[in-house]
């Protein structure tokens, strides 16, 4: 193993953004295993009384999700809320058209809040664009968020639930770009029929967010055409705009899919771009900010057709080192462009290409659940513009890349900062130089590194902690600046206090 140098400079008044607390959200479909057998398994020996899989509330606590998008994803434009809602006995069984399975609709909108408070997220709620119509929408907004007194708001408390949910984040219908979607519309029918609902859904409830469908992901041949009609048509009505996208290491290309970072910022930066130039074009005040609500690593190929069967083993992937790089990649992406980005979904939450993994009995956390856990737990406060000085790396993709990947958080309250750094390379140790420019902290209380030889290491049920974030040992820090070394395939995470608040236990 060879050794290279860098160096990353520091400055706590040259910022980017404040961090939106939805950036570190999750997505809950109805699909494969993600809510029967994984969220709710009332015949598990680990269910609580409603249910829900105690092992699974868990370690979503520990990942400290912000908010959680529901219920599709493609299973979306085909389901009718009311399906969900009321006695469990008295709810159909349906052949579920997006992934051939049968939907019992055991868990519905009501056990859906209760999931959300039961691990502190705030709720994401997503009406059907497809099969659905606006006054279905419009509907759904009142069920959840009116007070007593009319229909919907009264069947709610019907069912139990008398005080309001108060949802403020309603996604207008999922992908809609996509020929596979049920009830798919072109850019105008759908820009048209969002515009609509938009303006019921807010007049149900006027303090509502609700975010657009953008395009699917950026090789779709509508992109980007369709993000700036439908923006144009629903401008006014809507406040954040979609974005997905599915990363794989697809040619078994390791230096180039570790350097995916890039793409990402092009796909962000074209959607900003689109972005401002809907809001110049309409001469408006109003802004419209983007939404990631579907990413993840996702190509491994597992089955996505269910033969009509219940909670069927659909895309369960298994997540290695390189997988979980690049996932600590992205959620620098989050940051570095947090101007913009302001609410983040990853999809999914359990077993559905998930890093959580259950058994009946039994919970796997793979390599991709440790940069999420760090990230959440640690960016606070603005996003700093952080200085890059590092060799680079040749991809065949993306020709030459830097080969440290880094972000960096500060939090002028508490006077905690963070610094998210990624090491590319597969073969060089990185001895790093950190140079804080202003607001120098004290000290340097922990660093937590997830590293390992081998790209393809993943964790399993009969090796669970092969690859796990571990703490080290901190460096000294002299006169604002430190030195690390960072192994090749590698996340380091590092925290700095400031002298006005304390150290984060």
């Amino acid at each position: 193993m060879s050794t290279s140098k860098a160096q990353i400079s520091l400055d706590t008044n040259r910022t980017i953004a404040p961090i939106s607390p939805w950036l570190f959200g999750g997505f809950v479909e109805h699909m494969g295993r993600c809510v029967y057998e994984g969220i709710y398994d009332p015949k598990s020996p680990l269910a609580d009384e409603r249910g829900l899989r105690i092992d699974v509330l868990d370690a979503l606590r520990e990942q400290s999700y912000t908010v959680m998008r529901y219920p599709g994803g493609n299973f979306l434009s085909g389901y009718n809320w009311l399906d969900g809602v009321g006695p469990k006995e008295k709810r159909p069984r349906r052949r579920e058209l997006a992934w051939q399975s049968i939907e019992t609709n055991q868990f519905g909108t009501n056990e859906f809040m209760e999931f959300c408070r039961a691990i502190g997220v705030e709720p994401m709620l997503a009406v059907n664009m497809g099969t659905g119509t606006i006054q279905s929408a419009a509907d759904l907004v009142e069920y959840c968020n009116a007070p007593t007194g009319t229909c919907w708001a009264d069947l709610r408390a019907a069912h139990g639930h008398p005080d309001p949910y108060n949802v403020k984040i309603w996604c207008v219908g999922n992908e809609m770009d996509g020929p596979w979607q049920i009830g798919h519309l072109d850019m105008h029918e759908y820009g048209k029929k969002a515009l609509e609902a938009a303006k019921m859904m807010k007049w149900q409830d006027p303090s509502i967010k609700t975010v657009l469908c953008g395009s699917s992901n950026n090789r779709m041949a509508t992109y980007p055409e369709w993000d700036r009609v439908s923006l144009e048509t629903c401008w006014e009505h809507v406040d954040y705009h979609s974005i997905h996208y599915y990363a794989g290491n697809h040619d078994g290309d390791t230096a180039s899919y570790l350097a995916i970072a890039r793409e990402l910022e092009d796909y962000v930066d074209t959607m900003a771009a689109t972005l401002r130039y809907v809001k110049a074009k309409r001469r408006s005040r109003h802004d419209v900010y983007l939404s990631w609500d579907e990413w993840q690593v996702w190509y491994k190929g597992d089955p996505l057709q269910g033969n009509w069967t219940e909670a069927p083993h659909l895309a369960e992937e298994t997540y290695n080192l390189e997988d979980a790089l690049v996932v600590a990649q992205w959620l620098n992406v989050f940051l570095r462009k947090s101007a913009v980005l302001k609410i983040g979904c990853v999809a999914q939450v359990v077993n559905i290409i998930s890093w959580l993994q259950t058994k009946r009995d039994g919970l796997l956390k793979q390599t991709s659940f440790y940069p999420f856990k760090l990230a959440s737990n640690h960016a606070r406060g603005e996003a700093l513009d952080v200085q890059v000085s590092a060799p680079v790396v040749e991809t065949k993709k993306y020709g030459p890349v830097p080969v440290l990947d880094v972000a960096a958080s500060y939090d002028l309250e508490t006077g905690i900062g963070a610094v998210f750094i990624v090491n590319r390379s597969q073969t060089d140790a990185v001895v790093t130089e950190l140079i804080w420019q202003a607001e120098v902290p004290h000290s340097v209380p922990q660093v937590y590194q997830l590293a390992g030889n081998d790209a393809k290491a993943a964790n399993t049920w009969e090796n669970p902690n092969l690859i796990t974030a571990q703490p080290i040992e901190a460096p000294k820090l002299t006169d604002g600046k430190t030195t690390l070394q960072l192994p090749p395939l590698s996340y380091t995470v590092l925290t700095t206090q400031a002298h006005r608040g304390e150290s984060r236990s």
